[in-house]
C-alpha cells in the first residue's frame, strides 16, 4: 500500500477545539504512522497531498445502522429474501462511505458474511462492526408476528429462518435461553450484543412504554458480554427502560427518546452512552405512510418524534455521552447526514463532531483506534472544505464538501485534483 503524506494540514483530532496548524501526517500500512510540524521522511513512491485551506479530521462513525433493512416493513424485508437484502446493503454502505462515514455499527441483523465481504474488498463500504441478531423476549420489540397470528413455537416469522428467529432478531426467554442466544451471536463474531429493553415502533403488539426483559435476564446477558470483553446495547425509548438497563450494566442505550431529566443524570453518573436516532424519526413521520409503514407503527413514531428534540436537550444538560446514530430504513438511508441538521438545534459543532468521532469510538471500546487523528490509529481520514467547527453543514451535505476520504489508508474518494 502506497504511503500518503498530507502536508500543511489543519487537524481536528476528534477531541479538541484547538486545531493544530500546518501539520504533516504520514499514513502507511493502513495506519497513521507519524504526525509532525517538521519534515517527515517518506518513501520514493509516496503520494504527497497538499491540504492547505482544508480541515483534516477523523472519518465519521454512524453507531446505529441496519445494513440489511431494505424496507420500513420487516415483513417485506423477509419476503424479498437474502439476495435482495445483500444488494441493498451494498448500496447503503457505499452511500455511507461516500458521505464520510468510515465506520458503522450495525445493531440488528448484521453478520460475519457481510463483515467478511467488506474486509475482503468485495464491496465498498465503511469499517463494519455488528451486533448479530437482537435478543428479544416473546411479545417484545423483536417479535414481528401480528396480533392475530397463532403461536409458532418453531419460528417467529413465516419464513422459517430458524427457531424463534427472523433476519433481525431472535426470541429468547428466561436466563438459560438468554445466555445461550448471547453466546451464539458472540460465537458468530458479534462485536456486542443488543437487547430489546422496551417497546418500539415497528413491532405490532408491544406499546412503546413497555419495559422488556427481567433483571436477571439482562444481567445474565451483560455478564456473558463482560466475560467476552464486549458490551450490551439496549433498545429503549421510555425513561424507565433506560434507567433499569443502565442500572443492570448496559453500556449503550439506543434511542432514549422519552428520557427525563433524572434519568439523563443517572445515565451520565454511570458513564453509559446514548445513541439517539433523530433522522429515522423525522423521515418516517414525513414519509412513513407513503412507504407503507403500518398505521400502528406510524402512530408510534409520531408519538416519539414529538419528544425527540426535548430529549436531546435533557441529555445535553445532564452531560450524557451522546453518539451519532441514524437507524434509517429502506429508501430513507440517503438521509444519513440529516442527523447533523436535526441535532444542531441542540448541540454545538464541537459537540456534534465528538458525537460522530471520538465518543462512539470510546463507546465501542475502540478509543485511540478509530474516531481520531493520532499516531497508531487506523488511517480513516477526511479532508473537508471549510471549517466544521464553525459550520457543521459542511458535513451535512452528503459528502459534497469532502475533498478526500481515506479508509484504512486507502483513498476511496479523491477530489484533490
Amino acid at each position: 500500500m502506497t504511503q500518503l503524506l498530507l502536508k500543511k494540514a489543519r487537524i481536528f483530532d476528534g477531541w479538541h477545539a484547538d486545531c493544530a496548524e500546518n501539520m504533516q501526517v504520514l499514513v502507511a500500512d493502513g495506519r497513521i504512522q507519524e504526525i509532525s510540524q517538521g519534515p517527515i521522511k517518506i518513501a520514493d513512491d509516496a503520494r504527497v497531498i497538499d491540504a492547505s485551506g482544508l480541515t483534516l479530521m477523523p472519518g465519521m462513525i454512524d453507531a446505529h445502522v441496519h445494513a440489511f433493512a431494505s424496507d420500513v416493513a420487516v415483513a417485506r424485508v423477509e419476503a424479498l429474501g437474502e439476495a435482495y437484502r445483500a444488494a441493498y446493503a451494498t448500496r447503503m454502505l457505499n452511500h455511507a462511505l461516500q458521505c464520510g462515514f468510515t465506520t458503522v455499527r450495525d445493531v440488528g441483523g448484521g453478520n460475519y458474511s457481510l463483515y467478511r465481504a467488506l474486509a475482503d474488498g468485495l464491496i465498498a463500504g465503511p469499517r463494519y462492526f455488528y451486533a448479530g441478531r437482537i435478543l428479544s423476549m416473546t411479545g417484545g420489540h423483536g417479535d414481528m408476528r401480528q396480533l392475530e397470528e397463532r403461536p409458532r413455537y418453531y419460528s417467529a416469522c413465516a419464513c422459517g429462518d430458524g427457531p424463534l428467529a427472523n433476519s433481525f432478531s431472535v426470541l429468547a426467554d428466561g436466563v438459560d435461553e438468554c445466555i445461550k442466544s448471547a453466546r451464539e451471536e458472540l460465537r458468530q463474531g458479534a462485536h456486542c450484543i443488543k437487547i430489546m429493553g422496551s417497546g418500539g415502533v415497528l413491532s405490532p403488539t408491544d406499546p412503546i412504554w413497555m419495559n422488556q426483559y427481567r433483571e436477571d435476564e439482562i444481567r445474565a446477558i451483560v455478564n456473558e458480554c463482560t466475560e467476552r470483553r464486549s458490551y450490551v446495547a439496549a433498545h429503549c425509548h421510555p425513561a424507565s427502560a433506560v434507567r433499569r438497563c443502565v442500572e443492570y450494566g448496559v453500556r449503550s442505550i439506543e434511542h432514549g427518546t422519552l428520557i427525563d431529566d433524572d434519568t439523563a443524570e443517572f445515565v451520565a453518573r454511570h458513564g453509559a452512552f446514548i445513541v439517539p436516532t433523530m433522522a429515522v424519526c423525522f423521515a418516517l413521520v414525513e414519509t412513513g405512510r407513503k412507504l407503507g409503514l403500518p398505521s400502528e407503527s406510524q402512530e408510534k413514531v409520531e408519538q416519539i418524534a414529538r419528544e425527540a428534540i426535548s430529549g436531546l436537550d435533557r441529555m445535553r444538560r445532564a452531560g450524557v455521552d451522546v453518539c451519532y446514530g441514524t437507524d434509517l430504513l429502506g429508501s430513507t438511508h440517503v438521509q444519513q447526514c440529516r442527523e447533523f441538521t436535526i441535532r444542531r438545534e441542540v448541540f454545538s459543532p464541537l459537540e456534534l463532531l465528538r458525537q460522530a468521532t471520538s465518543t462512539p469510538a470510546e463507546m465501542m471500546l475502540m478509543q485511540g483506534q478509530i474516531g481520531c487523528v493520532a499516531p497508531g490509529a487506523h488511517a480513516d481520514l477526511l479532508l473537508v472544505e471549510g471549517d466544521p467547527l464553525k459550520d457543521i453543514s459542511v458535513l451535512a451535505a452528503d459528502g459534497q464538501f469532502l475533498r478526500l476520504i481515506v479508509r484504512g489508508g486507502e483513498v476511496v474518494k479523491d477530489r484533490m485534483s
